[in-house]
Protein backbone atom coordinates (compact mmCIF):
# COMPACT_ATOMS: atom_id res chain seq x y z
CA UNK A 1 0.00 0.00 0.00
CA UNK A 2 2.76 2.79 0.90
CA UNK A 3 4.74 1.81 -2.31
CA UNK A 4 1.80 1.93 -4.79
CA UNK A 5 -0.53 5.30 -2.90
CA UNK A 6 0.31 9.03 -4.08
CA UNK A 7 -1.64 10.07 -0.64
CA UNK A 8 -3.69 8.21 2.24
CA UNK A 9 -6.94 9.58 2.93
CA UNK A 10 -9.01 8.85 6.02
CA UNK A 11 -12.98 9.54 5.61
CA UNK A 12 -14.91 9.47 8.77
CA UNK A 13 -14.81 6.22 10.22
CA UNK A 14 -14.67 4.10 13.15
CA UNK A 15 -12.06 2.41 15.03
CA UNK A 16 -10.55 0.26 12.03
CA UNK A 17 -10.06 3.75 10.08
CA UNK A 18 -8.39 5.32 12.98
CA UNK A 19 -6.41 2.30 13.56
CA UNK A 20 -5.23 2.30 9.97
CA UNK A 21 -4.90 6.09 9.91
CA UNK A 22 -2.35 5.63 12.91
CA UNK A 23 -0.39 3.41 10.88
CA UNK A 24 -0.20 5.48 7.68
CA UNK A 25 0.75 8.35 9.92
CA UNK A 26 3.32 6.19 12.16
CA UNK A 27 4.90 4.90 8.75
CA UNK A 28 5.52 8.79 7.80
CA UNK A 29 7.32 9.07 10.92
CA UNK A 30 9.57 6.41 10.72
CA UNK A 31 10.10 7.33 6.88
CA UNK A 32 8.57 4.04 5.25
CA UNK A 33 6.87 6.85 2.88
CA UNK A 34 7.06 10.61 2.79
CA UNK A 35 3.43 10.55 1.25
CA UNK A 36 0.71 13.30 2.81
CA UNK A 37 -1.92 11.68 5.34
CA UNK A 38 -4.82 13.92 4.39
CA UNK A 39 -8.15 13.80 6.55
CA UNK A 40 -11.57 14.76 5.06
CA UNK A 41 -13.20 16.40 7.83
CA UNK A 42 -16.52 16.50 7.35
CA UNK A 43 -18.40 18.34 9.54
CA UNK A 44 -16.01 18.73 11.58
CA UNK A 45 -15.47 15.13 12.32
CA UNK A 46 -11.56 15.09 13.20
CA UNK A 47 -11.78 17.97 15.08
CA UNK A 48 -11.45 16.53 18.54
CA UNK A 49 -8.62 13.99 16.74
CA UNK A 50 -6.65 16.80 15.31
CA UNK A 51 -6.95 18.75 18.68
CA UNK A 52 -5.23 16.02 20.47
CA UNK A 53 -2.86 16.13 18.34
CA UNK A 54 -1.90 19.63 18.52
CA UNK A 55 -1.72 19.33 22.31
CA UNK A 56 0.74 16.37 22.30
CA UNK A 57 2.73 18.76 19.39
CA UNK A 58 2.65 21.42 22.55
CA UNK A 59 3.48 18.92 25.26
CA UNK A 60 6.45 17.60 23.50
CA UNK A 61 5.07 14.13 22.43
CA UNK A 62 4.76 14.69 18.87
CA UNK A 63 7.58 16.93 17.20
CA UNK A 64 5.84 19.92 14.74
CA UNK A 65 7.63 18.00 11.92
CA UNK A 66 5.49 15.15 12.45
CA UNK A 67 2.29 17.14 12.85
CA UNK A 68 2.96 18.16 9.44
CA UNK A 69 2.37 14.76 8.00
CA UNK A 70 -1.25 15.03 8.45
CA UNK A 71 -3.43 17.46 6.16
CA UNK A 72 -7.02 18.52 6.92
CA UNK A 73 -9.86 19.95 4.84
CA UNK A 74 -13.79 19.98 5.27
CA UNK A 75 -14.31 19.05 1.47
CA UNK A 76 -12.75 16.94 -1.36
CA UNK A 77 -11.53 19.22 -2.89
CA UNK A 78 -10.13 21.27 -0.81
CA UNK A 79 -8.60 18.13 0.98
CA UNK A 80 -7.33 17.50 -3.01
CA UNK A 81 -5.74 20.92 -3.22
CA UNK A 82 -3.63 20.55 0.61
CA UNK A 83 -2.42 16.95 -0.54
CA UNK A 84 -1.40 18.59 -4.17
CA UNK A 85 0.52 21.09 -2.22
CA UNK A 86 1.96 19.09 0.38
CA UNK A 87 5.92 18.97 0.62
CA UNK A 88 7.23 16.29 2.48
CA UNK A 89 9.24 16.22 5.43
CA UNK A 90 11.50 13.73 6.54
CA UNK A 91 13.33 13.57 10.07
CA UNK A 92 16.80 12.94 10.22
CA UNK A 93 16.92 9.53 11.47
CA UNK A 94 14.40 7.81 9.65
CA UNK A 95 16.33 5.75 6.63
CA UNK A 96 13.51 5.11 3.86
CA UNK A 97 15.57 3.18 1.85
CA UNK A 98 16.48 0.84 4.97
CA UNK A 99 12.80 0.52 6.04
CA UNK A 100 11.89 -0.43 2.13
CA UNK A 101 14.19 -2.83 1.78
CA UNK A 102 13.72 -4.86 5.22
CA UNK A 103 9.58 -4.47 4.71
CA UNK A 104 10.80 -5.93 0.89
CA UNK A 105 9.75 -3.04 -0.68
CA UNK A 106 12.12 -2.81 -3.09
CA UNK A 107 14.09 -5.60 -4.90
CA UNK A 108 18.14 -6.10 -4.41
CA UNK A 109 18.33 -5.08 -8.14
CA UNK A 110 16.52 -1.95 -6.87
CA UNK A 111 19.03 -1.14 -4.42
CA UNK A 112 21.65 -1.41 -6.23
CA UNK A 113 21.00 0.70 -8.88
Amino acid sequence: MARQADAFIALPGGYGTLEELLEVITWAQLGIHSKPVGLLNVDGFYNSLLSFIDKAVDEGFISPKARRIIVSAPTAKELMVELEEHVPEQDEFASKLVWEERLNFVTESEVTM
